[in-house]
């Protein structure tokens, strides 16, 4: 080993699963329980009433150095039942094995009806200040700092699903503010499949896996979801959204997020403003593409929970910036012809700009995510002063519906009181009793007025920061089941997002329907969906019904056209790289201390180098291995880089990885299929050094665009600029049609 070799330092990586590496026999001595990671941390120890107690994070997770019963008993063997004899039956009066059983057996909670699939982290909320005009909440006042947790989800698959499938995902947001909490609790698509909450039930069942044989899972292209949108046209507008490239995103840190419903925020003077919500990331909307995501269902189904994990520990925190729309708050609740209060319309930016009011920066994952991600309980009903909702008629069936499921799911009223759900304001409800209850209640009179206990609680007046339901003048008007007629408009909006997108991301929409269709047993629904995409473009119609072998029908209504949105598309602009992951392909015949270099510079530029070589261990000098030409493939990285011959590793036989391909080539296939794959998933990709042979056995030209081959510096920063494009878009033009 050369002496410039042994100054080899590696980059930290995330992923290690303990705050200490493990030795390599079994620990004897006793010791206190590790500290969590550096990137973990835990909510707030406040009281289950709201009041902190000034105890450590840690004061909820195990102590002691020794196992103990529930009860605290320390426990001596945990291996053995307590039996008659060696070979005796076990003994009813085992009561640690009675104990330990039990609890297992009740591990689990129901899992969400829908959102079941979640990855979760602690953040802070910083407010600019720029809402001060329009609402009196508190914790958006200038540079109010406010801690969060994040909640991201996909709709329709079980807690088991995978993670990259085309789906609606859930963007929800506890704000621990000082005047109670406020959750916003919306998706990464503005509009919704259905108008009015009492469908909520219809369509989730019809999305779900079909009843009889629990399949599809975690994914909509099948029968009874089809069935479903085609015969309701205002599941137009979310199911095109969906078609497109936002159904199956690049990672949650790159998802946009929207309150989805119009809401009503009231300033200091009682004045009133409808607004929209909306979650910028810092970092872009950036998808995968189709190919890419089928592949990283299989290798890798927990894709967007590592990377929103991964991020955090490398210190590449997410952000989004808070922002709203703006609407005068009229008496027909409409602007510019869109009625607010129908949650399948969204509000172009072009009509109303977005103002950003804060920025939401996610900075730690948590301790443990049963008590945390999986128990904390979001209600679009939890709101603070200054923050209120409307008619939207989607919207008044979840005021309901979130309680409900949290009393099922969490075992009873209690469920705010779980150290996630605490609020960080002070707690005097007068609720009592019930199943899970860990306040300790004083006083003899929880009803209000009284005497007994000195009349406390009071109310509070309108200067105490008290939440006020605003005050709202309704018309004379009669008990009906209808919507309004602003609410029948099914196919403009859908027609304008269409046509907003650049002609690329119009393919991949035309291409997911045709794969959701083309999945479709009954050709009477695929007939039907036809027609509704004939009411929505010509085109898109007619290249669907070419795709699944039937004729495409003529449209049988007359649709407005409008202007086309141009900040629906997710391509045109450029973003920060922070967080981006690069592989570094390198091998024994490797230059070293230039793949370190390497290794330090994306490092630097906050970036993730991942070095991928025949197999484990070390390279010479000691730059350690993450990936090996077994365990990685391509939809891992952002972009690669080749930096070795790429010779065939000693497992490169198909008895031992069938990806290996015949023996006898002087490239390991394993290497090509990597190249490829990203080359066709228009990744940019870079070679260091005489790459040549490599590039060519994976048919790709060093000409191509996208591809950079030279010395280490240029390379990457020619590799930066090009992710920050996130895609090499122009590799495959889509020709004119």
């Amino acid at each position: 080993m050369s002496e410039q070799n042994s100054l080899i330092t590696n980059p930290p990586i995330p992923g290690a699963p303990s705050v200490a590496a493990p030795s390599l026999a079994e620990p004897v001595e006793p010791r206190e329980p590790l500290p969590p990671k550096p990137d973990q941390d835990a909510p707030e120890t406040v009281s289950p009433t709201g009041t902190p107690t000034g105890a450590a994070k840690t004061v909820n997770s195990q102590s002691g150095r020794f196992l103990t019963t529930a009860q605290g008993a320390r426990v001596a063997d945990t291996d053995h039942s307590l039996k008659a004899g060696p070979r005796g039956p076990v003994l009813l009066q085992d009561h640690h094995l009675r104990e330990k059983i039990t609890h297992f057996d009740h591990e689990r909670i129901p899992e969400r009806v829908v959102h079941a699939r979640g990855a979760g982290a602690h953040g802070t909320f910083v407010a600019n200040g720029a809402a001060a005009g329009v609402t009196k909440a508190g914790f958006l006042a200038k540079d109010v700092e406010t801690p969060v947790f994040v909640r991201f989800s996909t709709v329709l698959g079980s807690r088991g699903s995978a993670d990259a499938v085309r789906d609606t995902r859930g963007f929800a947001t506890k704000f621990y503010t000082d005047e109670g909490t406020y959750d916003l609790v919306g998706n990464n698509i503005p509009v919704f499949f259905i108008q009015d909450s009492i469908k909520f039930p219809d369509v989730v069942h019809a999305a779900k896996p079909h009843p009889d044989r629990e399949i599809p899972q975690a994914q909509s292209a099948h029968d009874t979801f089809w069935d479903f949108v085609s015969l309701h046209s205002e599941a137009q507008a979310h199911t095109m959204w969906n078609m497109s490239d936002r159904g199956i995103p690049r990672s949650y840190r790159t998802m946009e997020g929207f309150g989805v419903h119009t809401f009503r925020l009231q300033n200091a003077a009682g004045e009133t403003t409808l607004v929209k919500i909306h979650w910028k990331p810092k970092q872009g909307v950036h998808s995968l593409v189709w190919e890419e995501a089928q592949i990283i269902n299989g290798m890798d189904p927990d894709f967007h929970r590592r990377d929103l994990a991964d991020s955090i520990e490398a210190g590449a925190f997410p952000q989004w910036d808070l922002g709203i729309q703006t609407f005068p708050d009229t008496e027909d609740e409409m602007f510019e012809g869109i009625d607010l209060l129908d949650p399948t319309k969204f509000v172009p930016e072009e009509l109303a700009p977005v103002q950003i009011i804060g920025t939401m920066t996610l900075n730690a994952n948590p301790t443990n995510y049963f008590a945390e991600t999986e128990q904390i309980a979001f209600h679009p009903g939890h709101l603070v002063p200054g923050i209120d909702v409307t008619n939207d008629p989607l919207l008044q069936g979840r005021l309901f519906s979130y309680i409900d499921t949290q009393i099922s799911r969490l075992g009873g009223p209690n469920f705010a009181q779980l150290p996630i759900n605490r609020p960080h304001a002070p707690v005097n409800d007068m609720l009592r009793d019930g199943m899970h209850q860990t306040a300790v209640h004083g006083g003899v009179a929880p009803y209000w007025p009284n005497s007994l206990d000195g009349g406390c609680p009071f109310l509070a007046g309108e200067d105490m920061s008290a939440y006020i339901d605003v005050p709202q003048e309704l018309p004379a008007s009669r008990k009906v089941r209808e919507n309004p007629a602003t609410f029948e408009d099914h196919f403009s909006q859908v027609r304008m997002f269409f046509k907003s997108l650049t002609p690329l991301e119009q393919d991949h929409v035309i291409s997911a329907y045709t794969f959701e269709l083309g999945k479709v047993y009954e050709e009477n629904l695929r007939v039907r969906q036809l027609q509704n995409l004939a009411n929505i473009d010509e085109r898109l119609c007619a290249e669907v019904a070419n795709g699944v072998g039937l004729a495409a029908p003529a449209p049988i209504e007359q649709v407005e056209d409008h202007e086309p949105s141009p900040t629906v598309s997710q391509i045109g602009g450029t973003w920060p790289v922070e967080g981006r992951i690069i592989g570094v392909i390198a091998d024994a015949n490797s230059d070293v201390t230039a793949v370190a270099r390497l290794s330090s510079l994306i490092n630097d530029a906050g970036m993730v180098p991942l070095i991928i070589a025949p197999k484990g261990g070390k390279l010479d000098g000691g730059l350690v291995v993450q990936r090996t030409y077994l365990t990685a493939r391509s939809t891992e990285f952002d972009a690669l880089i080749v930096a070795g011959a790429a010779t065939p590793g000693d497992d490169a036989a198909n008895s031992r990885d069938a990806k290996a391909g015949s023996p006898g080539v002087t490239i390991d296939p394993r290497v090509a299929l990597l190249l490829s794959e990203a080359f066709r998933h228009s990744k940019a990709i870079g070679g260091v050094g005489d790459v040549a042979s490599v590039l060519q056995s994976s048919a790709i030209s060093p000409e191509a665009p996208g591809v950079v081959v030279g010395d280490a510096t240029p390379v990457l920063t020619t590799l930066t600029e090009l992710l920050s494009k996130h895609r090499v878009w122009d590799r495959f033009p889509v020709p004119a049609k």
